[in-house]
């Protein structure tokens, strides 16, 4: 593409005349880029390039040969005016600011309050201060009167469309719609407009209101028909009478971000206003005219409510003083924000977890005619991406430290060392699986979310699918403010694996059924067993090291002769060392022993006898439980040689030389005792006195060969240990190579997608619950409740996802949390240990980690209680109930009904009745809870109520919500906007008229439809009209935001 450009100036306007030609053609067209943008889809399928005018003419749509023609277009359009010139000078001067270190914060935010419009486009209210990325910087709700419709008997269906002029720029960002009200002149929009706190506005700033009349609300069927009725000449869309330019196809746009654009809707007026203007007015309304384009004729007015919800004055300051029905009320808002008394304090860690939010805002009627506010929010998780790198660093490791286990198992016969050569070789190449996979996740710089359309991707596998905060803030007469916090996610499942054999759960039992079939391979365990073994594995390398650690500090404090801290080190290390031997007293480790050396060659060195250490002689020799006196061994005996009791005695040294050591210290710290009696006699020559002295004067000289005994014990028992429980697991991994491999990778990888929702809930709550001490109490005394809210239906491949789903929120009961305070400003949670052993550790800043009970202070390890209940409610599910198997539903309501049953007990019995949240009365859970029980028992095809009333006990029982369907987009979304509802309606009284306008104006206008968008890049659930006549009636989205889209 050619162009000659010539610039245009005049009085009243700027403007470039491009001249468009083709190398091939003579010029055919004159097109005026004058207060216009260029819009490009990102669709690979799309080649089309659209010039919007800012004036109201109709749109340009231009549609080239190819994808590359359509770039160079759009870059040359885009080049071909000034305003595109100024804005890179502005985006160059708001850099360099940035950049400045010699200017302060405060500075550079004057400098950006004080800088002429012309100068700078985004002045930024807020440059200097630090935000929650929750907390919105402006509100306002809207309002039309005395709308003139273009007939007489006209009913208008009417929506306002708001768009943003930044200071200094022409253009304008098209920025929100309200929702569409219909059959009335005077429209009240429940749908209010919020800008988020990263958004770039300021005082100067405008904001464009145009009211439109929609003909017809379906959007499914109109664009086409629109398109079928127009005549051919006429689907080429000239701008003012232009022909149609040669050698250049044009075409109507397809799907974009906004549908109503779609719609066959009129023009009815438009009015603008500056921020300040609002924000400044007395009243904080702002009462405009709408006019014609022209800004001449007058069709009506819309009133503009600024609304507060970080200041009150007055609890009655959102009554309505007229008839909500009437559409006519009060506007003026001014709700509390329940983050703002500790948000300054919070904002690190919350910052740290969440970002890009996206924030909407409501006012709805209640049934006594006052107003409450309500706004939805929705962020995504930096956990996405951190837990599943956390994790697949910790497998690395841990399988490294198995191969090297599994060599360190010394000699083996033939038979058992090829097998072990095979498993080494195996997990080996699983081994370079897992680093590539750490290694193609550092790669990425996307987003912060895992799309729908990405869940089969390879190197995103230990992501999970759609990861987003789900929050709605109620402020209304009755509750002041409420936080209603779900946590969606598509449910875990091992996608690109694929469920063509099942999922887990039935991966699992096949695989149990075979390894029975090859024990004359090798030797069968249990998996309670090889759990067992790996249990042990973990309790050495957590153990070992501590105990070293604390004999250390004990030597340290002989070292200094400080009483008072030989006896807390000691204490310390008398509760690890008992842990330790503890640990070590199970059959299975006997057993283990055993078959280890029935695998060893024939020939074994015999029997020696360690000598003593002549400092362990200097203890009393009437001591006879000395582990110095026992004989011990240089390696492992063979099988004919063994003594089945050299276990024991070698594992109940440990105890006795611990004992050894707590002696010496109490023999210490009484003659330190007597000695301190004596003190004031300085011309005391008595012996004893010189005894004493001599004693407490080689504390150290006493107490470290004791510590060396203790180590070389406890270093003897780690030896034999290991290698026992190294043979167990070998026996697990031979028996069936490669699928034992891959079914460990399957289940990392459902667990990873897991944990890394079940933390970032596990945040969200403990943020938003640290000032209630009943939630802290419960939090250290009997853990939380985790409830997962599953809309899998039993059908073909969403059988295998609920499988999958199953296993990992079942692996999810052995993960714990430990609350610590942050060291520095790197807040994100660090993950220790292994396989089925996870402890997270949270980090809070000092002033968060000040409000938090002693007993967490001090460690102590937080359980979490995961539940799952899932009814499947789509088309698939109605199938699978009439012809097909609804068996593992059932089965998985029934066990984690009774998973819930058992935490429910353990609540009631060790915490007071006082600490049930929002509803104290037990009676009222354990109604719910029969309830719950009755509705599973019944076997009622989609009962929805088993959700309703698995979600009203966590929400009772302080816990957190888990919403998941396949990716956390369309099911999902019907779902949580009608849990939203339902708790505006039972809760905060939510006017029963509205209900239903409520429920489709979160799914039409709310966060959800935006998370479609980020998902599909398409403001439309993935459903039909077939589809959507199996659902559950509440189910269903409102008419003209569903229809085709890829997923």
């Amino acid at each position: 593409m050619n162009e000659q450009t010539q610039l245009i100036q005049g009085s009243k306007s700027e403007c470039l005349v491009v001249s468009v030609s083709l190398q091939s053609c003579e010029a055919s067209e004159l097109v005026i880029l004058e207060r216009c943008c260029i819009v490009e889809f990102r669709n690979k399928a799309d080649v089309s390039v659209v010039l919007k005018f800012q004036s109201g003419e109709p749109d340009l749509y231009l549609e080239a040969a190819s994808r590359s023609d359509c770039a160079s277009w759009a870059v040359a359009l885009g080049k071909a005016n000034s305003e595109g010139l100024r804005n890179k000078i502005q985006q160059l001067q708001r850099l360099i600011m940035e950049i400045k270190e010699e200017k302060t914060a405060d500075e550079v935010q004057q400098f950006l309050l004080s800088a002429p419009a012309d100068n700078l486009a985004e002045p930024k209210i807020t440059t200097g201060l630090k935000r929650s990325v929750i907390e919105p910087k402006l509100e306002f709700s809207l309002a039309c009167k005395d709308l003139v419709a273009p007939t007489r008997d006209r009913k208008l269906n009417t929506f306002v469309q708001i768009t943003v002029v930044h200071p200094g720029e022409q253009n304008s960002t098209r920025y929100a719609s309200t929702e569409i009200v219909e059959g009335t002149r005077d429209p009240l929009f429940l749908t209010g407009v919020t800008f988020p706190s990263d958004y770039p506005i300021c005082e100067e700033t405008k904001i464009k209101l145009t009211v439109y009349d929609v003909k017809d609300k379906s959007q499914d069927t109109l664009f086409a028909m629109l398109h079928r009725d127009m005549p051919a000449e006429s689907k080429i869309i000239p701008h003012s009478g232009r022909k149609r330019p040669k050698g250049v196809r044009t075409s109507i746009l397809s799907e974009n971000k906004d549908p109503r654009t779609d719609i066959a809707r009129s023009f009815l007026g438009c009015a603008t206003f500056k921020v300040g203007e609002l924000v400044k007015s007395k009243e904080k309304q702002l009462t405009l005219s709408l006019r014609s384009s022209d800004g001449g004729k007058t069709f009506g007015t819309i009133d503009v409510s600024f609304v507060k919800m970080g200041e009150t004055e007055d609890g009655e300051a959102d009554h309505s003083t007229t008839d909500v029905q009437g559409q006519k009320c009060a506007l003026v808002y001014e709700c509390t924000s329940l983050e703002n008394a500790n948000s300054k304090d919070n904002l690190p860690l919350f910052n740290a977890v969440l970002k890009n939010p996206i924030c909407k805002f409501y006012r709805f009627p209640t049934s006594d005619n006052k107003w409450m506010c309500v706004r939805e929010q929705m962020s995504e998780s930096t956990l996405s991406f951190h837990i599943p790198k956390e994790l697949i660093n910790l497998h690395i490791k841990e399988d490294m430290r198995r191969n090297q286990e599994l060599k360190e198992l010394g000699e083996l016969a033939p038979h058992w060392d090829n097998m072990r050569k095979s498993v080494i070789s195996h997990c080996e190449q699983m081994l370079t699986l897992y680093q590539n996979m750490l290694t193609e996740l550092g790669k990425y710089t996307g987003s912060s979310f895992k799309s729908s359309c990405s869940k089969g991707e390879k190197t995103l596998e230990f992501v999970p699918i759609n990861l987003h905060l789900q929050r709605m803030h109620v402020h209304s007469p009755r509750l002041k403010d409420v936080l209603y916090d779900v946590i969606t996610v598509g449910a875990p499942a091992a996608h690109f694996q694929g469920f063509k054999n099942g999922g887990l759960q039935k991966l699992l039992n096949k695989f149990e059924s075979e390894r029975r079939n090859t024990v004359y391979q090798c030797i069968y365990y249990s998996p309670e067993n090889t759990a067992k073994a790996k249990e042990v594995l973990s309790n050495i390398n957590h153990l070992q090291p501590l105990i070293s650690s604390h004999t250390d500090v004990l030597l340290n404090s002989a070292r200094q002769h400080l009483p008072d801290s030989l006896k807390n080190s000691l204490k310390m290390l008398s509760e690890t060392t008992e842990l330790f031997v503890h640990a070590f007293k199970d059959q299975l480790i006997r057993s283990a022993l055993l078959a280890l050396y029935t695998a060893r060659p024939g020939g074994v060195p015999k029997k020696t006898t360690v000598p003593r250490n002549s400092a362990e002689e200097s203890v009393d020799q009437p001591n006879q439980d000395h582990p110095s006196q026992v004989k011990r061994q240089d390696s492992i005996p063979h099988h004919s040689e063994y003594d089945e009791e050299e276990w024991d005695r070698v594992w109940a040294n440990v105890g006795k030389s611990l004992n050894c050591i707590i002696a010496m210290v109490d023999r210490l710290l009484e003659k330190d005792k007597d000695s301190s009696l004596t003190k004031e006699d300085e011309n005391d020559p008595s012996p004893a006195r010189h005894a004493a002295s001599h004693i407490s004067g080689d504390w150290y000289e006493q107490l470290y060969p004791l510590t060396v005994t203790l180590k070389d014990c406890i270093g003897e028992v780690v030896t034999r240990a290991k290698q026992s429980m190294s043979f167990v697991l070998l026996q697990e991994l031979a028996c069936s190579l490669p699928q034992c491999l891959m079914l460990t990778l399957r289940r990392d990888i459902v667990f990873s997608q897991a944990l890394a929702g079940l933390v970032c809930g596990f945040i969200i709550k403990l943020h938003s619950s640290l000032r209630d001490q009943g939630f802290l109490q419960q939090l250290h005394t009997v853990g939380i409740i985790v409830q997962y809210e599953g809309l899998l239906s039993t059908y073909s491949e969403e059988i295998g996802m609920l499988e999958d789903m199953a296993v990992g929120i079942s692996d999810l009961q052995k993960v714990l949390f430990i609350i610590t305070e942050a060291k520095s400003d790197d807040l994100l949670p660090i993950i220790t240990g292994r396989r089925g052993h996870y402890i997270i550790e949270i980090k809070l800043p000092e002033k968060m980690f000040e409000l938090l009970p002693q007993e967490i202070k001090e460690g102590k390890l937080l359980h979490v209680y995961p539940v799952l209940f899932n009814v499947g409610i789509n088309e698939q599910q109605t199938l699978a109930e009439r012809f097909g198997d609804t068996s593992l539903q059932e089965s998985v309501n029934q066990e984690n009904l009774e998973l819930l049953k058992e935490y429910y007990r353990l609540f009631t019995e060790k915490m007071p009745p006082d600490c049930l949240p929002h509803f104290q009365e037990q009676n009222d859970l354990k109604g719910l809870l029969e309830n719950l029980h009755q509705n599973i028992q019944a076997k009622k095809r989609k009962n929805v109520e088993i959700m309703w009333l698995a979600a009203t006990i966590c929400r009772k029982l302080n816990g957190i919500r888990f919403t998941c369907c396949k990716s956390a987009k369309d099911r999902t979304s019907m779902s949580v906007t009608l849990e939203q509802c339902s708790i505006l309606r039972d809760e905060h009284q939510l006017h029963k008229d509205f209900f239903i306008r409520a429920l489709d104006c979160m799914r039409r206008e709310g966060c959800r439809i935006e998370n479609v968008l980020k998902n599909v890049k398409c403001r439309k659930y993935a459903f039909n009209m077939i589809q959507l006549m199996a659902f559950p009636k509440y189910y269903r989205p409102p008419e003209g935001t569903y229809g085709k889209a890829d997923t």
